[in-house]
């Protein structure tokens, strides 16, 4: 009797675990069936009117790790808008390339709705370039304005001028893939409202008629090459700034003066290198006068001693160095006169008349 119940126990738990294990076993099978086949998705996208398939389009994308959700909800959202020529192929493509699906789908509705000619072999190759195809379609609807920094400018009478502007643009599309950006856009306004001031007589006639520089500005085409188009530039605000060219004179007038100081000490240096020179040829030549004066008595001695000079003919030469120290003592104790005295009187005390 036991062995009995124990059979019946032991069957009745194999039933229960095989219960458990069919219904996990079904539970697991219907987890991975709408997994694969999302029903409720092609059940939304029929009743939208996109026509799809549950395997050939569902379950494929499953196959390809693509996810159906957002395909499925961007070509819902462009079947409703009435873009009939996208279609889900077109979209996992583009998913599939890195691009953003449901940005390009919003990008060619708002161009169908503002009559702008755009396909979606063109939003995609925007958007798969890193432009925001979306937001390009914005520009294009609604113009944008780009406030330049503040440019300074110079005129011809070296008068600083300091210029702010806005700049209108529109996105171009077909020059949005490889055009430039609006960095590029600012930097060639810049430079034209430099080159148009510059070539300004004076500063002046820019503050007079500013419209000037946005007439020339927008005659270069300065949008060539950009993803944008140039509506209008118009000038904010125009101010004086410094007198460049007055503080160039003066630096120019400073540099002067230290080069003729420069050149002043120079000649300066110069002068007292020769004064010098010539002091030290003087001294040489006073040491050659002593020393030829040392060799008078040795040239005496031998004429002597030679017979070409008699003492009669020494003593003659001694009266007359005597005679000659004479005159000039006198002529130095009694020529006192003043050379700047109009009388010509010479020292010593006036005689009475």
């Amino acid at each position: 009797m036991n062995l009995f119940l124990l059979l019946q126990g032991a069957a009745a738990g194999s039933e229960t675990i095989f219960l458990l294990g069919t219904i996990a076993g079904i539970v697991l099978l219907l987890f991975v069936f709408f997994y694969f086949v999302p029903i409720g998705l092609w059940i939304t996208a029929m009743f939208s009117g996109v026509r799809i398939g549950i395997f050939s389009d569902l379950v494929a994308m499953r196959l390809r790790k693509v996810p159906p959700g957002p395909i499925v909800k961007a070509a819902i959202t462009a079947t409703k808008a009435g873009l009939l020529h996208v279609d889900i192929g077109k979209l996992e493509a583009h998913y599939l390339a890195g691009g953003n699906v449901q940005r390009v789908v919003n990008a060619l509705i708002s161009a169908d709705k503002a009559n702008i000619k755009l396909g979606f072999e063109r939003a995609a190759a925007i958007d798969l370039a890193g432009r925001d195809v979306f937001e390009a379609v914005q520009i294009s609807v609604n113009p944008k304005v780009i406030n330049t920094p503040v440019i300074t400018a110079l005129a011809k009478d070296g008068i600083q001028v300091k210029a702010t502007a806005r700049v209108t643009v529109r996105a171009n599309l077909d020059r949005l893939v490889g055009g430039a950006t609006e960095e590029t856009v600012l930097a060639r306004v810049g430079e034209g409202i430099v080159s148009t001031v510059g070539s300004s007589t004076d500063h002046k006639a820019v503050l007079e008629n500013p419209d000037q520089i946005t007439k020339t500005v927008l005659d270069k085409g300065l949008d060539s090459g950009t993803a944008f188009d140039i509506l209008s530039i118009d000038i904010a605000d125009v101010d004086v700034g410094e007198n460049i060219g007055a503080k160039l004179q003066t630096d120019q007038a400073t540099a002067d003066l230290k080069v003729a100081r420069a050149r002043a000490e120079e000649r300066r240096a110069m002068a007292v290198a020769v004064e010098q020179e010539n002091r030290a040829k003087i001294e040489e030549m006073r040491a050659r006068v002593v020393e030829a004066e040392a060799e008078i008595p040795k040239a005496i001695s031998e004429a002597f001693r030679s017979g070409k000079l008699g003492v009669m003919d020494y003593y003659n030469m001694k009266n007359v160095l005597a005679d000659t120290d004479m005159r000039e003592s006198i002529a130095k104790g009694t020529d006192t006169s003043d050379p700047n005295d109009p009388h010509g009187d010479k020292g010593g005390p006036r005689r009475k008349s």
